[in-house]
């Protein structure tokens, strides 16, 4: 996970990007439940937020195949002293992580330029160590992608990754690169590099799913972890965006249907006051009502999802509901999203955080008086959960 100040964004991309209002709720058939439409929430931040209406411009699809070419660097002091099998070896579970997660939706095809690729500048010059900007960070990848343009034609790819040899203890942590529109950037084999991830040491420590977390900003999703105070606060590891090490790394609900994963035929969602019981299959499987939405304001809403362990890869310290809040005007950094926890005075077992325990069960309910919005765990199981939903 980078470091909260090493979200990069060029300046040009400061200024406010699409920010239309949500789509307007179609209208229903008498007693049929109301479309996903009115739970839409617009983007207000101008960058990665919980908005629907990412920008296509500035962030790449996050449906279908995308190709991405994987560079391995060292430095005249750091050079390499091992083959680049076993980094390809690290990173490659992140395409089937990727895969897996949006039920088949995404596709990551992964291409390793297999060899190592010398870079003009000491590790040490690029920056990091002081600070990364914007501007070093475009330099270090146009020094890779300039070294490596007689070995690969760049046109055939949608994104890059760089790979520093272990040596390089300079480079530390891994940002992720978005163009900037407004500049000249870089260009290679007639073709501008929009997006790429720059990898750092941390990649031994989070492991392969660092690159799932820094390749879902290039698809427009922010940071669930928080820049200031205790870093977990708010989703722990729920979302992969949050804690990459967490009990449970998948993407919440919510991501999964801004990112085209869900379908809106796959969301409930009750925009007003009223009441709507749903049926919730666990979202670690495809298939079924994914998330149950109660628009809570202009940009906020409460979102209920199922969470069932699926393996080794998902297993958990609680399942159940999960109940969390979502602010679409919340910076990235600054708690988009937000975890209701039912048992914040459980002692969590060896292993766990308190956050791990915020599961809901069968008898439970989740109130916000402010906004009159009261979610109950009707029933609950191994193939999903049933939730009411109500708001005065």
């Amino acid at each position: 996970m980078t470091n909260p100040l090493h979200r990069l964004r060029p300046l040009a991309a400061a200024v406010a990007l699409i920010s239309c209002l949500s789509a307007p709720t179609a209208a229903a058939a008498p007693g049929s439940p109301p479309p996903a439409a009115g739970c839409v929430l617009p983007g207000r931040t101008g960058w990665t937020d919980e908005g629907h209406d990412t920008d296509r411009t500035q962030f790449q699809p996050a449906t279908g195949t995308r190709r991405v070419l994987t560079l391995y660097v060292d430095f005249p002091d750091a050079p390499a002293t091992d083959s680049t099998e076993p980094y390809a070896a690290h990173l490659a579970p992140a395409s089937g992580w990727m895969g897996r997660a949006s039920y088949g939706r995404l596709r990551l095809d992964n291409t390793s330029l297999h060899r190592w690729i010398r870079m003009p500048a000491e590790s040490t010059s690029y920056g990091f160590a002081r600070g990364l900007t914007f501007e070093a960070h475009e330099k270090y990848l146009r020094d890779a992608i300039t070294a490596a343009d007689p070995y690969a034609d760049f046109s055939r790819y949608d994104m890059v990754y760089v790979v520093p040899a272990r040596t390089a203890t300079a480079i530390p942590f891994s940002p992720t690169y978005l163009y900037d529109p407004a500049a000249p950037g870089i260009t290679v084999d007639g073709t501008r590099l929009k997006w790429a991830v720059t990898f750092g040491q941390d990649m031994w420590r989070w492991g392969h799913k660092v690159a799932a977390h820094e390749t879902a900003h290039t698809f427009g999703l922010p940071d669930l972890y928080s820049f200031t105070g205790a870093t977990h606060q708010y989703v722990g590891g729920w979302d992969v965006m949050g804690n990459i090490a967490g009990h449970a790394p998948q993407h919440l609900g919510w991501h999964s249907w801004k990112l085209g994963w869900t379908r809106d035929d796959q969301v409930a969602c009750l925009p007003a006051s009223g009441r709507r019981t749903v049926r919730l299959t666990p979202v670690e499987r495809p298939g079924g009502t994914k998330i149950a939405v109660l628009r809570a304001g202009e940009t906020t809403a409460y979102v209920a999802e199922s969470r069932r362990a699926e393996g080794n890869d998902a297993a958990a310290c609680s399942t159940g509901v999960l109940i969390y809040k979502v602010d679409s005007a919340a910076r990235t950094g600054e708690g988009p999203v937000r975890i209701m926890n039912a048992n914040p005075t459980t002692t969590p077992p060896t292993g766990c955080t308190p956050l791990d325990l915020a599961a809901y069960a069968p008898g439970q309910s989740f109130t916000d008086p402010a906004t009159g919005v009261r979610i109950d765990v009707v029933v609950g199981g191994r193939t999903g959960d049933t939730v009411r939903l109500s708001k005065e």
